[in-house]
């Protein structure tokens, strides 16, 4: 064969296909039975008993929730009430209380930042947490899954038990959740993927549905080991997509990074240094976390209804939480206005503590975010200076003329208070492997 003549080389199969390392990434959280198990532990005389959920009091509705005791019954969500009667005659039914359910999730989630912080509150009832460095290992993970679980059981109440899937991405950890229930604990770990997988349905993988299932059959792909025997590209021509290449990634338990959406959350937060971890240091640093957060809201477009101030102290493993409404703003003044309201409850735990204010981390994270349509103008503000839509109007210009100045002539050009003076730590803009920053983050 003449040496300028090259022919590709095939795709290699999965078998001998290189993974880079593919480490315990996440941890899923499923509550069992979620609202049934509310109206459990709101209500003694309901424990142990088959319990179903109804939106409306009448037997030609169905069932929203099930406990675990009617679920023995055959018994689930969607089923119709008439139905749930017939096949379980000591079954009661429990109208729903919503406002509870959301009362109770608000409380979990607070109760699973003490241990880790939350990437994603995927519904009322899951909850996804990337998991750092030190939280990787087969054991350490494990024993954070325990503390999780007995945090809300002690916390919240014993009801509300929960499954856990711990796995190298959030697909395997959230498939991982269904393997035992109720009150499970399952990690899938990188060397033993995908074999560990070949026994669930291809229907329990989001994005598989009648459709899809039908469309892979006519490929002959039946179930998973199938599926994963594929090259990747093959599977992904199965599919139809370049989402069939992903799925076959994931199932092999590579991380992929999700694909670009609005965010769900804008924030930074920031190990300080031995010698700033004191209440004044502190202060400062979320003040400055809390400016970068605000002038990357402005530049993506995006206004933001909660703050949320986190924190980790030196002699505890679990983290510390609060968080305030604000008034759907981008407004930097607005923003910090908020921080300084939620700082003296940081503080305040603090010095309960017997070693005193001894801070190891500090985060600032803007949530509950939304696109700006545009400007909202106001008739009163433009007739009365002293109006709060008035106020803001001119402090948001502000703080975006702020935004160019940095941007021209570098970072903390100009700011908002203090934070020189050796007091503050550096926080700038770091690169880092899971997220490349902008180019204009350097100037934040």
């Amino acid at each position: 064969m003449p040496a300028a003549i090259r022919l590709a080389a095939p795709e290699a199969p999965a078998a001998v296909l290189a993974f880079p390392p593919r480490p315990l990434r996440w941890l899923f959280l499923d509550l069992n039975s979620y609202f049934a198990s509310v109206e459990q532990q709101l209500n003694p005389a309901l424990r142990g008993r088959p319990v179903i959920v109804a939106p409306v009091d009448t037997d030609t509705t169905v069932a929203i929730a099930a406990s675990v005791e009617a679920k023995r019954y055959g018994i689930s969500t969607l089923t119709p009430v008439w139905e749930a009667k017939r096949k379980c005659r000591d079954l009661v039914v429990a109208p729903a209380q919503h406002e509870k359910y959301v009362e109770f999730h608000d409380r979990i989630i607070e109760e699973i930042w003490k241990h880790v912080p939350v990437t994603m509150v995927c519904s009322i009832d899951e909850v996804a947490c990337r998991l750092l460095d030190n939280e990787n290992s087969l054991e350490a993970a494990i024993a954070l899954a325990h503390r999780i679980k007995a945090g809300i059981r002690a916390n919240i109440g014993e009801c509300l038990t929960s499954s856990i899937g711990i796995a190298p991405n959030r697909l395997l950890a959230k498939l991982a959740t269904d393997m035992k229930k109720p009150d499970g604990l399952i990690v899938l770990q990188g060397h033993e993927l995908p074999e560990r997988l070949y026994d669930v349905p291809l229907r329990e993988i989001a994005g598989i549905g009648a459709k899809m299932e039908r469309r892979l059959a006519q490929d002959g792909i039946l179930d998973i080991r199938q599926y994963c025997e594929r090259r990747p590209r093959d599977a992904g021509n199965a599919w139809g997509g370049v989402n069939g290449d992903r799925l076959w990634y994931l199932l092999h338990g590579v991380d992929l990074p999700d694909k670009p959406t609005q965010s769900r959350t804008i924030g930074h937060s920031h190990v300080l240094s031995p010698s700033k971890r004191g209440l004044e240091p502190t202060r400062l640093t979320a003040r400055r976390l809390a400016l970068k957060a605000a002038s990357r809201l402005r530049r993506k477009g995006y206004r933001s209804r909660l703050l949320v101030l986190h924190g980790k102290f030196e002699d505890d493993k679990s983290n510390w939480r609060a968080s305030i409404k604000l008034p759907n703003t981008q407004d930097s003044f607005v923003v910090l206005h908020a921080l300084d309201q939620l700082f003296p409850r940081l503080a305040e735990a603090g010095r309960q503590r017997s070693g005193g204010f001894r801070l190891r981390m500090i985060g600032v994270t803007l949530c509950e975010i939304e696109t700006v349509e545009g400007d909202q103008g106001s008739l009163f503000a433009a007739l009365d200076p002293n109006d709060p839509l008035a106020r803001e109007t001119r402090t948001l210009a502000l703080s975006r003329a702020m935004d160019r100045i940095n941007e021209r002539f570098g970072r903390n050009a100009v700011s908002v208070g203090p934070l020189n003076g050796g007091r503050l730590d550096a926080v700038g803009t770091k690169i880092a492997f899971g997220r490349i920053p902008e180019a204009s983050e350097f100037h934040e």
